[in-house]
Parts: structure tokens; C-alpha cells; sequence
């Protein structure tokens, strides 16, 4: 059935006046009150026409680096934060004495982030460049040990800025075989990312040295060339977010006479958004629940990123999996209520009818007409890195796919592959080793991780997933063992 097609009966499926059975209508007055909902071929008309250059930004990096200062930076020296609230920040920063943080407060506000003076789970904000292009931005944590946190943030991306620590000692621990600077650039180009800012911060503590900036810029690049990312599209600036220089204007004269390029600012101007699937069926996978607090926004609300279709309010969906059924109350994008929303939008959705018990992150809502697959099994086409560990049938991950967090088996080796072509190397091998690619058969685990590690997935053993073909957001995967990520790649085909 064709999209056209689809959209037809989806219409007049989810009319909640008129057309609609007596038995699918929504018991509440409140809902039978629901305006109808817009045509599906008008709600597309409408997405084309309102479509604008939103990005979703992951900001990534070594612990201490000073991912959260130097977005602070940015939030303040672009007009996004108040001057009152910036002075606020600092006297109480000042107070706690923490006063090199009160740039970072900006996007670090709780409570134990602040007295840790860390990053604990990713945060969101909005920031509208010089241009006037929006970026949802992500601040993600640097700790090794909040590698899930840093991975729910990044999936969630279009681009990112991957910041670098220039002090002596510093950048070699982030770059280092543990490091999170080498496993946050594989796991933000194995998540998608292509769009990639490099900054090279606290150039001051090195005396803006240009051999400093060009030392790291040559470890990098070959790093991040063989990790897939392209040369073009790749950029290098210095930055002290503390200062403030370079991040939005350059006035340091050491800086100016050996650096003519680029300011963090610039820099996010580049970035250009991806062409978003928003005539595909719906898919939201859910990022987090919550209950509504006002009269306004009340019921059940989910939050996540649209990897495709478009959601409206009065819309009724599917959560998948289970047979529940559920009502768009209210949609809100940036705090904003809309009527609607589109793919490659972060939203927050209220939804009636629905007991929070049958919700799950890494649930997904859809259309009841355009179901999205689930799945037990599924074949997989990854790419081991550098890793000291064989994998054999058997061995279990802790697998990443959209915001699903749950543990994976290798239940078939199937055939080595290679790296670049993707021809048959081998069938049947006995064992998988460092740097080689293959097709495995995968198994989803009996049950779910335990929250230390920051699992939460639907309890049975069917995710819902898509083919990469079908759906790149919803058929990448990224594997992890013993806390060191070992793989990414794609969903080729899935079993029921």
C-alpha cells in the first residue's frame, strides 16, 4: 500500500467526530470536543511549508574538557541567557566556591551536578545562531562510567562538537585507548553524525600555542578520517571557554597572528540539516515519562525525538509494543505548544486514555494503521573496534538501539564481510576478532539490564526495530561489553 494510500486511511481512521465508529471514539466530553484532525495530505503540506533548518546538536568529550562552559559561554555571549540569570549563576557559583562553574551552571542545573562540579545526564537546550538557524542542542556527560547517558544524548543528533582539553597531559588521557575522546567520536559517527566541529579549548593554558593546536589537529585527523568521518566536513577551531575568546569574537593578539579561521559560532552557522523522512509512517521512540503538572499539560507525558512521520494533536496512537492505544493531548516543542510536528523534532507529547504502566523507554508510538516492527531476533551488519576480546556465539552485549538500553546475544556468526565493499569474506567463522566486520544473528536478552548501568526497555523480548534501509534512526545499533564500547553497525533484517 502506497503512502498516499496509507495517509487516506489514516484519516479517516483517527477522525474523532463524523466518521469514526462509535466504539474507537474517546469516552471523555473533553476528547469528543477534539476538533478533526488536519487531512493527512494538508498536515503534509503544511510540515513542507513550515519546514525549517532546526539541527540537533550533540556536545561530546573527555571529562573536564569544558563541554558545559563553553555552551554556557554560548548561551550568554548569544543572547539566549539573560544577563540576570547569568549574574545569578555566578554569585552562586561564587558562593559555593565554584566560580570557574557559572558558565557551566547554565546547562549543569542539578543540584548534584553543581556540587560535583560534573556532568551527570544530558540536558537540552535551544540556541539560534547569528544566522538565525535553531540548534537543539545536547550537552552529554564525559565520565566513562556515564557512557549510556552520553549515548541517549548522542542519538538523538544531527551534528556535534567534539571538545578537546589542550592542556599538556589532558588531551593524551582523552585520546588515549580508555579515553571518552576516542570512544565518543566513534560512537557519535557509528550514531549517524557527519557534521563534526572539533574545539580544541583552554588554548590559553598553553599559551595559544599554534604548535600545541597543530599537534593535536595531527593526531586527530587520521583517528577520525579511518572512524569514517569526511575531511570536508570536519573543523578545527581553538577556543578558552572561560575567557571567552574565539567562541563568539577573537581578540587575543598571540591567537590572531597564527589563527585566521573560524569561531565556535561560525562554526554551528556551517552545519546544515538532513532531509527529514516526514512522509514516512510514524516513529517516536520515548525518551523519558512524566507526569503532566498543570491543567494544560496533564495526563501522561513522553519525551524523545520524531525519527519519522508526523504527529498531531487529537492524533490517535499505538504504543509498541503492547495493544495500547492512546490520545495526542497537547504537543510542545521548545516549551511552545503546536498543533503538530515533524521528523527530526525533539517533542514532549501528553497523552490521554493511557496508564503510564504500559509505557517503557524504548517504547514507540506510531500509527495503529502503520505498526512498527518487533522484533527477537535480528541479523546485523557490524564493525568491531580495536578490541583485545574474541566474540563467539554467545557472547553478550549491552546493546544501544534508538533509546532502547537492553542486553543482546550473539546467537550466529554468519559471515565475515569487508569493511569497505561489504563482499563475503568468510561464512560460518568460527570466531570475531578487532577491526572486522560481519553479519551476526542476534538474540535480545531474557531480560533487561540492571538501572545501574541505565537500562530501561520493554519487558519482554521483542524491541521494536527497522531495517536501516527503511529506517536509519531506528535500525542503527551500538554494542558495549565490560564497559568499553566494541561495535556498531546496522540492522540488515529482523525476525518476529
Amino acid at each position: 500500500m502506497n503512502t498516499a494510500q496509507l495517509g487516506k486511511d489514516l484519516t479517516s481512521q483517527l477522525k474523532l467526530s463524523g466518521s469514526t465508529p462509535a466504539s474507537s471514539r474517546p469516552s471523555t466530553p473533553q476528547l469528543q470536543e477534539s476538533k478533526k484532525l488536519i487531512p493527512r495530505k494538508e498536515l503534509l503540506e503544511k510540515v513542507q511549508q513550515t519546514q525549517n533548518e532546526d539541527i540537533s546538536l550533540c556536545v561530546v568529550g573527555h571529562v573536564d574538557a569544558g563541554k558545559s562552559t563553553i555552551l554556557g559561554r554560548l548561551l550568554v555571549d548569544l543572547g539566549e541567557m539573560t544577563s540576570k540569570d547569568h549574574e545569578k549563576n555566578v554569585r552562586n557559583s561564587d558562593k559555593s566556591g565554584k566560580s570557574s562553574f557559572a558558565y557551566a551552571w547554565a546547562m549543569d542545573d542539578l543540584v548534584e551536578e553543581r556540587e560535583r562540579g560534573v556532568t551527570l545526564d544530558y540536558a537540552v537546550t535551544s540556541l539560534r545562531t547569528s544566522n538565525g538557524k535553531v540548534l537543539n542542542i545536547v550537552d552529554t556527560p564525559g565520565h566513562a562510567h556515564l557512557v549510556h547517558n552520553m549515548i541517549s544524548g548522542a542519538q538523538q543528533a544531527d551534528a556535534a562538537l567534539l571538545i578537546i582539553d589542550a592542556r599538556k597531559g589532558e588531551f593524551e588521557a582523552g585520546f588515549s585507548p580508555r579515553g571518552q575522546t576516542r570512544e565518543h567520536a566513534l560512537l557519535i559517527r557509528s550514531l549517524g553524525v557527519r557534521d563534526l566541529g572539533v574545539v580544541v579549548n583552554k588554548i590559553d593554558s598553553v599559551g595559544y600555542s599554534k604548535e600545541r593546536f597543530d599537534e593535536i589537529v595531527a593526531a586527530l585527523t587520521p583517528f577520525l578520517l579511518k572512524s569514517g568521518f569526511n575531511k570536508e566536513r570536519i573543523s578545527f577551531v581553538p577556543c578558552a571557554a572561560m575567557t571567552g575568546e574565539n567562541v563568539t569574537k577573537r581578540s587575543h593578539k598571540v591567537l590572531e597572528s597564527w589563527y585566521n579561521g573560524q569561531t565556535v559560532a561560525q562554526v554551528l552557522d556551517q552545519f546544515e540539516a538532513p532531509r527529514r523522512p516526514f512522509e514516512a509512517g510514524l516513529r517516536l521512540p520515548v525518551h523519558n515519562i512524566f507526569k503532566g503538572q498543570t491543567a494544560i499539560a496533564s495526563g501522561v507525558g513522553v519525551s524523545g525525538r520524531l525519527c519519522a512521520g508526523v504527529i498531531q494533536v487529537g492524533e490517535k496512537v499505538r504504543c509498541m509494543p503492547g495493544d495500547e492505544f492512546a490520545i495526542v493531548k497537547m504537543i510542545e516543542v521548545d516549551n511552545d505548544s503546536v498543533p503538530f510536528a515533524s521528523a527530526g523534532t525533539n517533542v514532549t507529547v501528553y497523552l490521554a486514555n493511557i496508564d503510564p504502566i504500559n509505557l517503557s523507554i524504548g517504547s514507540v508510538l506510531c500509527s495503529p494503521t502503520d505498526l512498527v516492527p518487533l522484533a527477537s531476533k535480528f541479523i546485523a551488519q557490524i564493525l568491531l573496534f580495536d578490541i583485545n576480546i574474541p566474540i563467539l556465539p554467545g557472547t553478550t552485549f549491552e546493546a544501544f538501539i534508538h533509546s532502547i538500553n537492553t542486553s543482546a546475544s550473539v546467537s550466529k556468526l554468519i559471515e565475515t564481510v569487508d569493511r569497505n565493499t561489504g563482499a563475503v569474506l568468510k561464512s560460518k567463522p568460527r570466531v570475531l576478532t578487532g577491526n572486522s566486520a560481519a553479519r551476526v544473528e542476534m538474540s535480545i536478552g531474557s531480560q533487561s539490564l540492571t538501572s545501574q548501568s541505565g537500562s530501561n526497555t520493554p519487558s519482554n523480548n521483542s524491541i521494536p526495530v527497522e531495517k536501516f534501509t527503511d529506517n536509519k534512526d531506528m535500525g542503527r545499533i551500538l554494542l558495549r561489553h565490560e564497559g568499553q564500547t566494541v561495535a556498531a553497525g546496522i540492522i540488515v533484517d529482523y525476525m518476529r
